[in-house]
């Protein structure tokens, strides 16, 4: 089942829809649950309300799978640039501008974004449902993607697996880059990571581009982290159609 209410974020002044997902099992005497923590929370469970029309489906899935566990989904902040404002932890950087074209301005709100997770909303879901308070997970598509790999870095004895789908690490690439080579991620139980070879369509350039910044991300991941899962997806465009189809995969191999 899902529940569905507003949790007041202090930081940014505003109230903003929390989406979670409750097992059958959830009301079981003496029954505790591992928690996923995801963004972009209106397209994670259902079509009917996702950006688009087309969502991850994990309502679905999950009811389905039987997996016992709470997600809980932040909805984004679809004004303007406030999504890129909160799912980067910096000012958008040189990488960025030589993408886009342009110097952004925007980002640099990641960080209280990640702390209104960890000090405001975990302790109220913790209080609230069944949780297993150290079994906390977190997973994020694109800029989600970004922002959950800043959240390993800066919390990972809460935050211990981690799944980036076709992250967007170019806004804060030398950043993220610099964040990880310095932090100490042994803590980190399992991180998974994909990307596809299609992530812009039949630009063969730029899907070149893309996919050598995520591998220099995975390069050192992968020298700090023992059990790390990096699939290149074959065909795989950056939509949800091709996200949902990997679902199984991220959760099966986070909570096996």
């Amino acid at each position: 089942m899902l529940e569905i209410f507003p949790v007041y974020m202090t930081s940014f002044k505003q109230d903003r829809l929390i989406r979670v997902y409750l097992p059958d099992s959830y009301t079981e005497e003496n029954k505790r649950f591992p928690v996923l923590y995801m963004h972009d929370g209106q397209n994670v469970f259902e079509d009917d309300g996702a950006i688009k029309g087309v969502s991850l489906g994990m309502k679905d899935y999950l009811d389905k799978s039987g997996l016992e566990l709470i997600v809980v989904a932040i909805d984004l902040n679809p004004e303007g640039e406030e999504r890129v404002n909160e799912y980067c932890p910096w000012v958008n950087g040189e990488e960025s501008k030589q993408i886009l074209g342009y110097a952004s301005p925007s980002g640099g709100r990641g960080k209280e974004y990640i702390d209104f997770i960890v000090n405001e909303l975990k302790p109220f879901i913790d209080e609230k449902y069944p949780t297993l308070k150290n079994h906390t997970s977190m997973a994020g598509i694109s800029l989600g993607g970004l922002i959950s790999t800043y959240a390993a870095c800066r919390y990972p004895h809460i935050f211990k697996r981690i799944a980036v789908l076709s992250p967007a690490f170019y806004r804060n690439q030398e950043e993220i880059e610099r964040l990880l080579k310095t932090s100490y991620l042994s803590e980190i139980e399992k991180f998974y990571m994909d990307f596809g070879t299609k992530e812009v369509g039949m630009d063969e350039e730029m899907n070149r581009v893309f996919l050598d910044l995520t591998n220099r991300v995975h390069e050192i991941l992968n020298v700090k982290i023992t059990d790390l899962n990096f699939q290149l997806v074959e065909d795989a465009e950056h939509a949800y159609i091709f996200f949902r189809k990997r679902i199984p995969t991220v959760l099966s191999y986070l909570f096996s």
